[in-house]
This record gives C-alpha cells, sequence and structure tokens, in this order.
C-alpha cells in the first residue's frame, strides 16, 4: 500500500524543516563511532573502577573488549505498581548475558515518580520537571563510556520519554525499551469514576472511595486505563524501539517472561560489535516520529505526548509541531475506545487484537511508515502476535479481524474518521483537546467563563452554590513556567458530575489534564502561558468563551479593542508547600512553552533561526488541493 498523501506530505515537512538539526545530529553520532568500541578507550584504571565488584568470568570479558556489555537503566522502585516487576530485570539480563558470552551492568537508575499519588498535591509541580531530570540522569549512566548497548526499564507517564530523551543523547548505541505489563483488570474503570462523582457529591463515604480505588489499582503493573504510562507502550513499538506485542503481556508471566529474555538477547545482536548494527540514533528518524503520533490518534491516547514527543524528537534532531500533530489527527482514524474514551481496559484492547491489529490496518491504508526497527521484517513484524513455544519467544500472525468491535475496529467501520487530539486557535492562544473521550454533543460550548488561578478554587466554588448553570472553567497560571505544568485531574470528578447533572462545562487552561482525561471537554496545554505574558492572563470573570472542538476554535468573545486594552491579571495564587519546588526554580525560569516540549533542558543540537516558515508555507500552498484529491475512506461510526 503507497503512503497516504497526507501522510507523505507531513512527513516531507517535518524532514525538510529540521535538516540542519538533523544533519547536525547524525555528525555527532558518526563521531562517537569513530573510535572503536567504548571500552578501549579507558584506561586501566578506569577500566579497574568499572569491573571491580564484577565476578571473575565478567572481569576477563569486560577486559577482552570483545563480548557486548549491555548498559542497564532502570526505574525501578517498589511504591509504583508499574515498576515494581522491574525489580528482578537485572539479574534475568545478566544471566541471559553471560549465556550468550557477554555481560550485563546496571549503568544506573533513574527517579519514577507516581502521578496517581500525587494529583492535586504540591508534588505535583514536580512532575513534568522529572521528565527531563530522568533524561540527565540516564546520560549520567550512560556516561561512563563502559556500554556497546543499553536496556531501558520503565513504563510510566515523564519515565518513557525522559530515558528515550536520554537514550538519544547517546544516539550511537542501541536501545531495547523493556515494559512490564499492565496489572490485570480490577472494577471496570466506569464504576470507579462513578464512585468519584458520587463523593465529589457528598453521598459517597471516604471508606467508599478508597475502597474503589483500591480495587481499581491493586497489583504490580500498570495501572489498566489507557492514560500516558500505556500509550508510551504503543508509540514505543510504533517506533520499532520494543519488542513486538511486548507491550501488555501481564507481569509475572510466562510471556512476559521470555519476552525480557528475548530482549537482552536482541540487544545483544545489534551491537556495533556484531553484524545487524541497529542504533537508536539512526532509528528515530521523522518516519519514527509520525509512526509514533498516528498511533497516538488512531488509538485514542494520552494528551500529554503533544509535549513529549515534541521534545523527543528535538533529541533527535527533528522540529515537530502541533501543527503536524493536528494534521496527523485529521487524517488518521480512531480505531480503538479504551477507557477513558470507552468501557474497556488495555487488557480488553489487547484481547481483541492490541498494537498488532492497529498497525497492520495503519500499515494497509498507508497511515504508517514500514520502519527500519530494532527486528528484522520492520514495522510489518509488529503485526505479529507473541507466544511462548518451548519456553522460548515466538510469533504468530495477529488476528484478522477485531475480537470485539466494541474495543476495536479496522479502519473501513472506525469509530471516527479522525484521530483522538484536536489543535485549538483563537485569540486565546493555541491549547489542545482529546476529542475521543467527549461525546459529539458536549464538544461545542458557549459559555461564560469562571476565572481561577488556584484550582482548588473551583470546588470552593461549587460548595458555595456559587458556579453558574452553564460556564467555561479557566484555570491559569498552571503552566510550566509558573508552577510546573501539573495535571488538574482532580477536577475532572467534579466537572463529570456538573455534566452529568445536564449542566455545560468545559475547562481552558495553560495546564495539563491527565493522560487519563476525562469525557468533559478541556482545551489544555494553553500556550503562551499566562505567566509568559499570555492572553489567559486577560480573561476576566463573566467574558463569554466559545470552544468548539470541531472546528478547532477557542476564542473569548470581547470586543477587540478592549482585548487590546486590558492589563495582564496578576497570578493570585501562593506557593504551595515547598517538597523540593524551590529544586526547581531554575526549570521554571528557563523552560520552553508547552508546544517546544516544555523542555528545562537543551535538548539536541542547535537548529537555525529562520527558515521554517519558509518550509511550513510552501507546505500550506499545496494542502488544502492535496486534501481534496485523497479524501479518507474511514466512516464515522
Amino acid at each position: 500500500m503507497s503512503l497516504h498523501p497526507r501522510i507523505e506530505a507531513v512527513t516531507d515537512r517535518i524532514r525538510r524543516r529540521s535538516t540542519y538539526p538533523r544533519q547536525a545530529y547524525l555528525e555527532v553520532i558518526d563521531a562517537s563511532l569513530s573510535a572503536g568500541p567504548r571500552r578501549t578507550r579507558l584506561s586501566c584504571g578506569n577500566l579497574a573502577h568499572a569491573f571491580a565488584a564484577s565476578g571473575p568470568t565478567d572481569k576477563g570479558r569486560l577486559r577482552a573488549d570483545v563480548a557486548p556489555n549491555l548498559g542497564i537503566i532502570t526505574a525501578y522502585n517498589d511504591m509504583l505498581s508499574a515498576h515494581q516487576p522491574f525489580q528482578t530485570y537485572p539479574d534475568i539480563v545478566r544471566q541471559v548475558a553471560r549465556e550468550l558470552g557477554a555481560t550485563a551492568q546496571v549503568a544506573g537508575g533513574v527517579p519514577a515518580m507516581c502521578d496517581g499519588v500525587t494529583q492535586g498535591r504540591p508534588g505535583m509541580e514536580l512532575s513534568l520537571f522529572s521528565r527531563d531530570v530522568i533524561a540527565q540522569a540516564t546520560a549520567i549512566a550512560l556516561s561512563h563510556d563502559m556500554f556497546d548497548a543499553a536496556l531501558y526499564l520503565g513504563v510510566c507517564d515523564k519515565i518513557v520519554p525522559g530515558l528515550l530523551i536520554g537514550a538519544l543523547a547517546f544516539g550511537h548505541l542501541p536501545a531495547v525499551f523493556v515494559p512490564a505489563g499492565p496489572m490485570t483488570p480490577g472494577i471496570p474503570n466506569r464504576e470507579k469514576a462513578a464512585v468519584r462523582e458520587r463523593y465529589a457529591a457528598g453521598e459517597a463515604t471516604v471508606e467508599e472511595l478508597l475502597e474503589a480505588e483500591s480495587a481499581s489499582y491493586h497489583s504490580a503493573g500498570t495501572c489498566t486505563f489507557y492514560g500516558t504510562a500505556n500509550s508510551n507502550q504503543t508509540l514505543l513499538e510504533a517506533m520499532g524501539l520494543q519488542l513486538p506485542g511486548s507491550s501488555f503481556v501481564n507481569p509475572d508471566t510466562p510471556l512476559r517472561q521470555v519476552l525480557t529474555r528475548a530482549a537482552a538477547e536482541r540487544a545483544l545482536h545489534i551491537t556495533a560489535l556484531g553484524q545487524d548494527y541497529r542504533p537508536i540514533g539512526q532509528l528515530v528518524d521523522e518516519r519514527a516520529i509520525v509512526n509514533a503520533i498516528a498511533a497516538l490518534m488512531a488509538t485514542g491516547g494520552s494528551t500529554n505526548h503533544t509535549i513529549h514527543w515534541v521534545a523527543v524528537a528535538r533529541a533527535a534532531g527533528i522540529v515537530l509541531s502541533w501543527d503536524d500533530i493536528d494534521e496527523i489527527s485529521q487524517t488518521v482514524p480512531l480505531l480503538a475506545h479504551v477507557y477513558p474514551n470507552g468501557e474497556a481496559d488495555v487488557n480488553r484492547f489487547a484481547a481483541a487484537g492490541g498494537t498488532q491489529f492497529v498497525f497492520r490496518e495503519l500499515l494497509d491504508a498507508g497511515l504508517m511508515h514500514d520502519i527500519p526497527t530494532i527486528v528484522a521484517g520492520g514495522m510489518r513484524a509488529y503485526c505479529d502476535q507473541p507466544r511462548v513455544a518451548d519456553g522460548r519467544l515466538g510469533y504468530a500472525p495477529g488476528v484478522a479481524s477485531s475480537a470485539d468491535d466494541t474495543v476495536l475496529r479496522p479502519v473501513s467501520n472506525a469509530f471516527e474518521s479522525q484521530g483522538g487530539l484536536r489543535l485549538l486557535r483563537g485569540n486565546l492562544g493555541r491549547a489542545l483537546i482529546k476529542v475521543s473521550a467527549v461525546k459529539p454533543e458536549y464538544r461545542r460550548i458557549h459559555a461564560p467563563a469562571v476565572v481561577v488561578d488556584d484550582p482548588r478554587s473551583l470546588n470552593a466554588l461549587h460548595a458555595a452554590g456559587a458556579l453558574p448553570h452553564d460556564f467555561v472553567a479557566v484555570v491559569r497560571y498552571q503552566g510550566p513556567k509558573a508552577n510546573g505544568m501539573p495535571e488538574l485531574h482532580s477536577l475532572a470528578p467534579l466537572l463529570g458530575l456538573l455534566q452529568n447533572q445536564g449542566r455545560r462545562v468545559a475547562l481552558v487552561t495553560d495546564g495539563r489534564l491527565s493522560g487519563a482525561s476525562g469525557k468533559i471537554p478541556a482545551a489544555i496545554h494553553l500556550t503562551p502561558e499566562a505567566a509568559a505574558g499570555g492572553p489567559l492572563a486577560r480573561l476576566r470573570e463573566g467574558d463569554m468563551i466559545l470552544l468548539d472542538a470541531q472546528a478547532g476554535i477557542l476564542e473569548a468573545q470581547v470586543d477587540a479593542q478592549e482585548w487590546k486594552l486590558r492589563t495582564l491579571a496578576p497570578n493570585t495564587t501562593r506557593p504551595s508547600h515547598n517538597l523540593g519546588r524551590n529544586l526547581f526554580a531554575f526549570s521554571r525560569a528557563f523552560v520552553s512553552p508547552a508546544d517546544e516540549g516544555a523542555l528545562s533542558i537543551s535538548c539536541g543540537p542547535p537548529s537555525p533561526e529562520h527558515g521554517w516558515e519558509e518550509v511550513d508555507a510552501e507546505y500550506e500552498l499545496g494542502h488544502d488541493a492535496q486534501a481534496a484529491a485523497a479524501p479518507h475512506e474511514a466512516k464515522d461510526a
């Protein structure tokens, strides 16, 4: 199947826009390889320090510098259910390496915080910046120059993007990402959400709420809704950086165990010491980035990736924009209904056909590039289903048709003709909305603004009966520069409750919403943010706001002259309790805008100041005609 014209055009636009930084990045990779295997650069004293704690066999192999040495970067901790299974992985990897005449060492650990624990708490202000800390910690671990490839053990929200950015900084090394899998199903997500809404209405006790939450998050493994953590796994497979079909296999199962062993084996086979060298910096090109975004849209994945994958792309010398993401979303149909977009959890998604079914549909429709990956066979290999055969990993063709069309559908009968996200534009700036989680009848709202700087104020207004019947909740000074761009998922139960009562409500914010963002229309990641002088600070209580997700509009309906003359309202919030916040003052001061990845670190090679506009303008000239010539076949359901 030939590539869809719009996917081809967006890919070409990204490639041309990225010419200079991508070339500079690849030159860095080539320079890193020029001196041969890594350990030959170390002095005797350096090398002795590096293997002092190793056993005799490993020492002999490390001295000789002819056998690969795997570096393990781990996000293990036993507070996070998703990362607890990683406790045993290093021993498994070392055993596999020794069986194959190689070695493996834990190069370093990275922090892994849980947004589920910090929701609505001061610690959430550190969450987004933890991604950049993880990237830096990854670089520190690999800086010892002891490794021929690296295995990355991470699953959740900021952990995978941070590991990926760090891995790309060492783009000459092959990289294999190793997941831990989701926990088995608990109570249905809708049932849990209903208890949350009852609690917000004062109709459920704390004990009932905790019981529901505990029945949902109940064991080791990733949370089962399709938030940022599980979206991470889909995107890694779509880029060919994880073993095919490895994302949604439960922990402590025979298949999970053989996948972990196979990941170590594969990493050993693709080093520069062998005949199948596959460095991550060459694999992650503009096609891989487009694949990740296409998979995100087809599955209704997390809004957080509109920030994270802009940052990941830049780490590889690729300039991805929100316009590119929006263009892909308008081209790729929605093939999956997984909570919060539907009733099913990721276990049901996997049972219905999972990523294998989605990738085959996208490839056959020309909506995904068939690219080189960490395994032979390109992206077509990711259409196969992993199996255990005689204690070894094997593969069989993925299902030919969905096993559950309430969860997963083909392109020819998609849930919607467009993907899960939409870019909104207007006099308030640019924002994103997750339309896949919002019913069509709620995707347009015209209502007065209720403006707060502290999200907790909204609950207080509700308790006082001071909220209008219909309104747009505007929560500002929540961007990366203001306070680290915390997720505001704690507002979802209240706003969901009001919508259930027949009221029209929406959220507009320069902060983030959870990757499990719910059923209310939410314009998030608004940029420029209020703390950077963005127009959100011009809004006043009662201003009429139009949010139209279908048309891509976000407007404050205020007289243009009055709007221009308004002063910026100050931030009335008080800094939260410290909890380490002071350590990230530098990050807040120098962070880039959300649509540039919200990066607080330098990421990737420098880019020219001019030239992008010409590429994008030239693209726009032929865009409308090209789109009209190639309408998409998918239909709304």
